[in-house]
């Protein structure tokens, strides 16, 4: 498969901060990518280099095979950026802010294209308003709308549903994933791990300027995070010692981690020795969530592939 984003060695500085310290990743054509990382990792300033809004230090960054730097005019065509910042021009309404954003390509007579995304972001009843009258989640669609207006092979989604309504998120993932699904490459930046685990076909991990785990999103939850029991007890019953001391308990619920389902039947065998009646129980499956705070704790091991 081709590559669609290549990052090497990219290093860089903001004064005494790290900002970029030397990563390397690829992303392929046709994947749904996310890039996750908690605040100050450097995720936003690799989305800019890849945009060419800021130059890196060193290191070199190509987009489907067009250099950000000595091909800059050839790499933007090839990708749509959605910013995290509500960043609009409030002197024209929603339809002409995506024909300037055409225009900014070099692309004339495209409004069916325009309505199709007006149409998939459900923004046809604002296409003639002001931008400046708009709800913040309308003027983040429009920012969706803007980066898909010149139809980019790779789209950059900078924490697209910040702030946005469960509504939108619904509507925007489904288009998105039907861009996908058509071939084109989707890179997500978000803090909702969920979003990124039911998306994402692989994903990387940064912190402090690195990379330190970049795997499939199915081998992450399968190598690193853990099945949870959670049981709950009936009244007066109290968990056996050799159980509780592996548990953990919050308001009444106790979670016992495993690793394969066999694993189970040894709990509730000694629960049955103990006299112990049970009021509840669920499995709870593995998380991003729990990966990504192991991870970021620095218990990674060998996660990068």
């Amino acid at each position: 498969m081709k590559t669609a984003i290549s990052a090497h060695q990219v290093a860089k500085r903001f004064g005494s901060v790290e900002a970029l310290a030397g990563v390397d990743l690829t992303v392929l054509q046709g994947e749904f990518f996310g890039l996750l990382g908690p605040n100050g990792a450097g995720k936003t300033t690799l989305i800019s280099a890849l945009a060419g809004l800021v130059r890196v230090d060193s290191g070199r960054i190509e987009v489907m095979g067009c250099d950000v730097v000595s091909d800059y005019r050839n790499a933007r065509r090839q990708l749509g950026v959605v910013p995290q910042e509500l960043v609009f021009d409030p002197f024209f309404s929603v339809r002409e802010t995506l024909k300037i954003q055409s225009g900014y390509f070099g692309i004339r007579d495209n409004d069916d294209w325009i309505d199709e995304i007006l149409a998939n972001l459900d923004l046809t009843s604002k296409a003639n308003d002001n931008m400046r009258t708009l709800s913040g989640g309308m003027k983040r669609r429009v920012l969706v709308a803007q980066a898909l207006v010149h139809r980019p092979p790779v789209i950059v989604l900078d924490e697209p549903t910040a702030g946005v309504d469960v509504e939108l998120r619904k509507t925007l993932w489904q288009f998105i994933r039907r861009l996908n699904s058509d071939g084109h490459t989707i890179v997500l930046t978000t803090h909702y791990l969920e979003e990124a685990e039911n998306l994402c076909s692989r994903i990387a991990m940064l912190q402090a300027g690195r990379v330190v785990a970049l795997d499939t999103t199915a081998n992450l939850l399968n190598r690193f995070a853990s099945h949870a029991l959670h049981l709950r007890l009936g009244a007066g019953a109290a968990l056996p010692p050799v159980l509780a001391a592996r548990a953990t308990e919050q308001d009444g619920i106790w979670s016992l981690s495993f690793d394969r389902f066999s694993d189970i039947e040894p709990v509730l065998a000694q629960l049955r020795a103990a006299g112990c009646s049970l009021e509840d129980l669920e499995i709870g499956k593995p998380d991003l969530e729990e990966v990504f705070i192991r991870v970021m704790q620095g218990q990674q091991g060998d996660m990068m592939l």
